[in-house]
């Protein structure tokens, strides 16, 4: 007998790549479960037409969203996709012959391909892998509100050769909204860690983000077209400490 799979994911106003995320793995998932956290754009119409399980919520936190889903999958595998990532066609085969395994490992490691506004990024920390899939008995999510990830209590863990396709940078204003985000959810985390700001960090940290990404990890060979990703990271640097100094002093 086949093992069943569930599909976990957390949205909120994803519209714009949801029904591509959803469909590349529609052929494999035997169950598709999704969070969302107050949408109002197209998405819950797409989710709806789709045919997923659907949990609504008012909270807005990506890792106990992710947490929720979990709980509810009933399959003995799990993935864990977000709604601009997209399951390759080699993923996907990849996938079906694990599901018909008698034995399998208790968590997969998958490798990401990054876009840059529709271009492919191999350099500048953009080239890595995450573990995405495992037995849903062994898995727990990492309650992060960014950044959360898959946990599994095991070292049984295969890393796979087939990626997820992810599109995260799809135009500049996009970009540097999600990066505003982030910046105000890093520095939120950070003042509850109770770190200090410093002109160091506010002025340092931007330009060693950008070199570091730009030079030292080598994207300068993906093309200057990348420019004014590593200057995004740059800027996150910059407004989660200026925004962390902010609540230092209490304003």
């Amino acid at each position: 007998m086949n093992h069943r799979l569930s599909v976990i994911m957390v949205t909120l106003n994803a519209g714009e790549l949801l029904r591509k995320s959803l469909e590349s793995i529609s052929s494999i998932a035997d169950e598709i479960i999704v969070v969302d956290a107050g949408s109002t754009d197209g998405t819950l119409m797409i989710l709806k037409e789709i045919g997923v399980k659907l949990i609504k919520t008012n909270v807005n936190h990506l890792g106990r969203n992710k947490a929720k889903a979990l709980a509810k999958a009933t399959g003995d595998l799990v993935l864990a996709l977000d709604s601009d990532e997209v399951a390759s066609a080699l993923l996907v085969r990849h996938i079906r012959l694990i599901k018909k395994r008698k034995i399998i490992a208790d968590g997969y490691i998958i490798p990401f391909r990054n876009h840059f506004l529709g271009k492919r990024l191999r350099y500048g920390g953009e080239n890595y892998a995450m573990l995405r899939m495992g037995r849903g008995e062994k898995l727990k999510i990492k309650q992060t509100a960014v950044h959360e990830s898959l946990l599994v209590d095991s070292r049984n863990i295969i890393k796979l050769s087939s990626p997820i396709l992810h599109y995260s940078y799809r135009s500049l204003r996009q970009t540097f909204k999600k990066f505003t985000e982030y910046s105000i959810w890093e520095a939120n985390e950070k003042f509850k860690a109770s770190e200090k700001s410093s002109l160091k960090k506010i002025f340092l940290y931007p330009v060693h983000m950008f070199w570091a990404r730009f030079i030292n990890d080598k994207g300068y060979r993906d093309g200057l077209f990348r420019i004014p990703l590593d200057i995004g990271f740059a800027y996150m640097e910059f407004l989660t400490y200026t925004t962390l100094a902010i609540k230092n002093r209490g304003l």
